[in-house]
């Protein structure tokens, strides 16, 4: 009988209230939480996030086994949630907090995360270049409860925010 090999992968691809349903319902996936990573504040709360004081951004921070659901495919999911070319935020979320990042916890993590972001940007499918970083990982800090499962907490209020974000256009034109 196979072993679990749980690993742990966060991203950060803008309002992690969006970034959550994409890989929660996958075969593999043990959990998703929101949360915060890259600052220098510690234990911040959303409050200090958002007014982008604290240096960090917002992250989903996925548990995974991965001898069922490779860290390859949880990066193909990845950049098919975000605009890799927006160094200023995502869609109507605008500032720092905002920005795209991959954070590593291993050094093959980091070689995959590097050879996906020059597939990406050998593909021709975006004009302008991929800034998402690639950095890391740090401590993480859970966001608060509120923000967590969101989509399914407030289901009206999380498909109303969405789209007005224009993030699904996006997605749907570029992918």
């Amino acid at each position: 009988m196979p072993t679990t090999t749980l690993s742990t992968a966060t991203f950060a691809g803008g309002c992690f209230w969006c970034m959550v349903k994409p890989f929660v319902e996958w075969d593999g996936i043990h959990s998703v939480i929101s949360g915060y990573m890259g600052g220098h504040l510690e234990n911040p709360s959303y409050e200090d996030v958002k007014k982008g004081n604290s240096g960090h951004l917002e992250v989903v921070q996925i548990v995974f086994d991965e001898n069922i659901f490779p860290y390859e495919k949880l990066l193909e999911i990845f950049w098919q949630q975000i605009d890799p070319t927006d160094d200023g935020g995502q869609f109507h979320d605008r500032g720092s907090n905002y920005c795209t990042a991959i954070f590593y916890h291993t050094e093959q993590q980091k070689i995959e995360a590097e050879k996906s972001k020059q597939d990406l940007a050998n593909s021709g499918r975006f004009k302008k270049p991929i800034v998402t970083q690639i950095r890391a990982a740090e401590t993480f800090y859970p966001a608060e409860d509120y923000h967590q499962d969101f989509y399914k907490k407030k289901p009206e209020h999380y498909k109303k925010d969405r789209a007005a974000s224009g993030r699904d256009e996006f997605l749907q034109k570029n992918w």
